[in-house]
């Protein structure tokens, strides 16, 4: 059922909120809430980046064996998996920025505490809670600032927030590198350096805007038109108040249409979008067996074929680097090329250098192989946080996110345990061929998604 709205064509348009923050140039206020995001978002990637160290680490020191330090890695998937599922669905019920804050406080003040863990068991049991934090605060974050980002460089927008894990992942190498192995308790001091999202949580709660369409939907006019206002200021651009008032008219006439509709209510598994869940969801899937799998386990899987603690810790710093320009060139073909187009390439890319890194087999050959899968992985990761939350309207938008998440997370809690069945079954080259395997069936998934390029995000 529709509205009847009656509008003057010769009157100016009447622009909704939404629209009013599409048509704006980037500005500062765009540039802080990305930092801001970003910054949060660099902490998460240092910690997740930081365990792969530290399980190499615990294993040579006896710590842990290897099997414990598999489970070690998949405790804190299984907290990210549960965090990105219910993260979203608290997300479109108490506001984006809120989760955001929250997760945060969770996950650092885990993190810290796991510096003082006296057994591989309590260590556990911290990395569980330090996954539910940041599981819930990945899809959070890239909702937030998709919604704020002006129209046509929305997917771009969100792809350099994805460059921040990049940036967080280069700070976890870092410290492996020069942190971990300096003595026994490296370990410790590196994930003690992980009670900086803590502080950095106070940061946030208090300077990022809580999302205008969530506050729309939450009838919390008053809010939302304070927080577009500050970013049309920012831009120099001012909207008349009668062109204001009319929209809203607008907006109630279709709101008070939309309640009276006997349609039953959208979810991510109505027919129009059940298509586009299902693809995301094999997309996260694989995209998560396959990551993780790989830059999880390098290494330690350095270690075993010979190489040195620190060497093995200095190559993964110089793979990890190539992240920076595969973000940079996504974040550019994602408003050329469009999403989907874009999300496939790097995926096939990212199949092609799995299966190079296993059958590379000097140091050259690993150096460059694994160059070009952290190229083309973190391209492809950029571009797939860009559309997720182009897919699904404003109420069910942090679900959507969140649901496909927290598939995706099955898929890294299995994957470090998966890695050492492999090795034995077939060494390196059947672990990188799997996960090749697992890109491809991904980048086919990406060509069943829509483009979204240029859109306008649904209400």
């Amino acid at each position: 059922m529709t509205s009847q709205i009656n509008v003057d064509p010769t009157e100016p348009a009447a622009l909704s909120r939404s629209e009013r923050l599409d048509r704006l140039p980037f500005n500062h206020r765009h540039g802080k809430l990305l930092v801001g995001s970003g910054v949060g978002w660099a902490l998460d990637a240092m910690d997740v980046g930081l365990i792969s160290f530290v399980m190499a680490a615990v294993v040579a020191q006896g710590f842990a064996t290897t099997g414990e330090a598999s489970l070690l890695a998949s405790i804190g998937f299984v907290g990210m998996a549960l965090g990105a599922t219910f993260g979203g669905l608290i997300a479109d019920k108490i506001g984006r920025r809120q989760v955001f804050a929250l997760t945060l406080l969770i996950y650092g003040l885990a993190t810290g505490a796991s510096a003082l863990a006296t057994s591989v068991i309590m260590l556990m049991i911290l990395r569980f809670f330090i996954g539910l934090g940041l599981g819930a605060e990945l899809p959070v974050a890239s909702t937030l600032v998709s919604e704020f980002s002006p129209r046509r460089i929305r997917g771009r927008v969100v792809v350099w927030l994805e460059a921040f894990w990049a940036v967080g992942w280069i700070m976890a190498a870092l410290i492996g590198t020069f942190v971990v192995p300096i003595s026994d308790d490296g370990w410790r001091w590196a994930l003690a350096l992980g009670m900086v999202p803590t502080l950095y949580a106070i940061v946030v709660r208090l300077g990022l805007p809580e999302s205008v369409r969530f506050l729309e939907s939450k009838g919390r006019i008053d809010e939302a038109e304070r927080a577009v206002r500050n970013f049309e200021e920012a831009s120099g651009v001012h909207t008349a108040t009668e062109l204001i008032e009319r929209a809203d008219r607008e907006r109630e006439a279709r709101l008070a249409a939309g309640a009276k509709s006997t349609e039953p209510k959208v979810s991510i598994w109505s027919p129009e979008l059940r298509r586009r869940t299902i693809a995301l969801w094999a997309i996260w899937f694989c995209i998560n067996l396959a990551y993780y799998g790989a830059f999880i386990w390098i290494p330690s899987l350095l270690v075993a074929a010979g190489f040195p603690l620190v060497k093995s810790f200095t190559f993964t710093l110089i793979i990890t680097i190539a992240q920076l320009p595969g973000y940079a060139v996504a974040a550019w073909l994602i408003e050329v090329w469009g999403r989907r187009a874009t999300l496939a390439v790097f995926l096939a890319g990212s199949a092609f250098s799995a299966v190079f890194f296993g059958l590379a087999n000097t140091e050259t050959l690993i150096i460059v192989a694994g160059c070009l899968l952290s190229f083309f992985n973190l391209g492809a990761w950029g571009a797939l946080y860009a559309i997720g939350p182009e897919l699904y309207p404003t109420n069910i938008r942090g679900t959507g996110t969140g649901a496909a998440a927290g598939f995706g997370r099955i898929a890294s809690i299995i994957a470090p345990l998966l890695v050492p069945v492999l090795i034995t079954a077939g060494g390196p080259i059947l672990v990188f061929s799997v996960f090749g395997v697992a890109f491809a069936i991904a980048a086919t998934s990406a060509l069943f998604l829509p483009e979204q390029r240029g859109t306008k995000l649904a209400d």
